[in-house]
């Protein structure tokens, strides 16, 4: 293993200046609105905007007040400008429509001016609907601004788009990707071009086509930037659905399993946190979860059954460090300590917080349910109980367990097992329905769009198990030597794909590949020669010889901490060659891909006469 934590090394990109970009252009975008200023926040975007500017910034630039966009009235306020930073969806103008109407009773509605911001892009349906409302003529301003990939550690960007997964293979809508090809346009302008793309999936495909014309419409006007990252690697959710579906086993995978975070952060109970305070139940404190926590940085990637001996090494040896001030005798000695004071302090109480969250996590990790669910999972990924109904998901059903977990099980097992035997799956359809509400006949027709559940096909999971050796016995969980340690046996796909296209290449799994969903994708983008590097005379996949190449991976549907946390491990190993940085359209889990998809009807009156 080389040294070091992959995320930290030198040859990353510098995301400051994706995030400068975006906070730039955000700020010129709100300055345009001379004077005083209240910004009416969508819910969706205080997080992702919060990590490009913060409040204090935003102070100096005359923002006094800011609201969240909720039904009914908004606050007072003695501003001159009412900005409103909204995505387009209708159910949201149906509320600023709300807010309008109500500041025009109010009366304070001819002293302000008001302003829409759309984000990432305007909606003629959305502006349609305020016209229809009639508010559409109030606004001073009705701007977008393109906000695409946010970066949210020194190797990690997303775009927030969460009904992304949904939109492109249940609906069939393919607007995220263009969201998406719109940000790797940006991308490429601040970062040079990426020479090498490979992708699988019809969305790769899709968005591959979308980035084509954007180039064609801009070709010999790109900037002339020295191209800083080697290849591009675009992966669609569906080429690996059984990954996201797993019980993730690495410390942040787990916290988000459990906890979820939201914008790197995380909602820790207060009380578990501060015993014997004075805080009320239920009450939370956000705790921020990036690399700029060194502990945090250190645990993050590992098994959580590595984490327990970390924290103990870490707290004996704090323990010593603050031992030292009853050793220093001299005055120069006191200062050197006083000096490191300040940065023992802030270790202690992150050693303290994340001893609360792991001891929160081994309760979680340590109960039935958990350890029953998961020797479950193990079963289907190792092939064994794959072709009938599983008796622990018989029992969950009857016990009313959450449909959630319920249908997690299921889709491994159809996955496991390329897809059911009819029987099974009728048995498991109607118990559900009888169980849970007739309802989720949508929701399991939405698993079926999208592969998750499906009648018995052809047999290709076992080829693919052996061939890309997904199944690791044996792993070691402190000091790990293959990526199968993130999920205790098990490497994903997604990742051993990127690793295959590192070394030796696509090429020597082309069978496997063509056994995978969707299309192979390759493109070689032209660079001027004098932005050339000279190692790119080097194979879009080979790694020269002690010169780190940079991939992005980019996932499209949604990625996993535990698949982040895997490819952070490959750049770290000693004969990788090849850093990553990694984007998606989102972070997931499996419970958030499955709610992603679950929908309910209105129940229907059979009853003629009644009203």
């Amino acid at each position: 293993m080389a040294s070091g934590s992959a995320h930290l090394s030198s040859s990353k990109l510098n995301l400051g200046l994706l995030r400068d970009f975006y906070r730039r252009e955000f700020l010129e975008c709100i300055d345009r609105c001379m004077g005083t200023k209240a910004l009416v926040w969508d819910d969706g975007l205080t997080g992702p905007f919060g990590l490009i500017a913060e409040y204090s910034l935003l102070r100096e630039h005359e923002v006094d007040k800011m609201f969240p966009l909720r039904l009914g009235s908004l606050p007072p306020s003695n501003v001159q400008n009412v900005v409103f930073l909204t995505r387009p969806k209708m159910e949201l103008m149906e509320k600023i429509a709300q807010n309008l109407h109500n500041e025009e009773t109010r009366g304070g509605y001819n002293k302000k001016e008001y302003h829409l911001i759309f984000v990432p892009r305007k909606s003629l349906l959305c502006e349609r609907k305020l016209k229809e409302k009639g508010v559409y003529g109030s606004f001073a301003s009705v701007e977008e601004f393109n906000m695409g990939l946010i970066p949210f550690d020194a190797d990690l960007l997303s775009m927030e788009m969460n009904e992304a997964f949904r939109e492109s293979y249940v609906e069939n809508d393919f607007t995220s990707m263009f969201y998406v090809a719109q940000s790797l346009i940006t991308l490429q302008a601040l970062y040079g071009t990426i020479q090498y793309i490979h992708g699988k999936g019809d969305c790769a495909k899709h968005l591959m086509e979308m980035m084509r014309r954007m180039r064609a419409e801009v070709s010999g006007k790109e900037p002339q930037v020295m191209p800083q990252i080697d290849s591009l690697l675009i992966l669609d959710r569906t080429v690996d659905l059984l990954t996201p579906l797993l019980s993730q086993l690495t410390y942040e995978g787990l916290i988000d399993e459990i906890f979820g975070i939201n914008n790197t952060s995380v909602k820790v109970p207060l009380d578990k946190l501060n015993p014997g305070g004075s805080q009320d139940a239920g009450e939370t404190k956000k705790v921020v979860l990036n690399s700029s926590d060194a502990l945090f940085a250190e645990l993050r990637d590992k098994n959580f059954n590595a984490v327990g001996s970390i924290v103990s090494k870490k707290a004996k040896h704090i323990t010593a460090e603050f031992d030292e001030r009853h050793a220093a005798k001299t005055i120069g000695e006191m200062k050197q300590f006083v000096s490191k004071l300040p940065h023992l302090q802030a270790t202690r109480q992150s050693l303290a917080t994340h001893t609360t969250i792991a001891e929160l996590i081994k309760e979680v990790t340590d109960s039935d349910p958990f350890i029953d669910a998961l020797r479950c999972q193990q079963e289907f990924i190792n092939g064994l109980e794959t072709d009938k109904v599983h008796p622990f998901i018989e029992d969950c059903i009857s016990k009313q367990e959450k449909l959630t977990k319920v249908l997690r099980l299921i889709c491994i097992q159809s996955i496991c097992n390329d897809g059911l035997k009819p029987k099974v799956l009728d048995f498991y359809k109607r118990e559900i329905i009888q169980t849970y509400g007739f309802e989720h006949i949508v929701t399991l027709a939405n698993l079926e769009k999208t592969g998750m559940l499906r009648p018995h096909g052809a047999r290709s999971y076992q080829i693919i198990r052996k061939s890309l050796k997904l199944i690791v016995d044996d792993v070691n969980e402190q000091n790990p030597t293959d990526i199968a340690y993130v999920f205790s046996g098990y490497a994903p796909l997604s990742v051993r794909l990127a690793q295959y296209l590192a070394r030796p290449g696509w090429r020597s799994i082309t069978e496997v590949l063509n056994l995978l969903p969707g299309p192979k994708v390759e493109e070689v983008q032209q660079i001027p020669s004098a932005l050339r590097k000279r190692r790119s005379s080097v194979s879009s996949s080979q790694s020269s010889t002690g010169d780190q190449r940079l991939t992005l991976v980019f996932f499209l549907g949604g990625v996993t901490y535990a698949e982040i946390a895997a490819l952070r491990f490959l750049a770290q190993m000693d004969d990788g060659g090849t850093d990553y940085v990694i984007a998606s359209t989102s972070i997931i889990t499996g419970d958030r891909l499955i709610d992603g998809l679950t929908q309910t009807v209105e129940s229907v009156s059979l009853n003629p006469f009644e009203t």
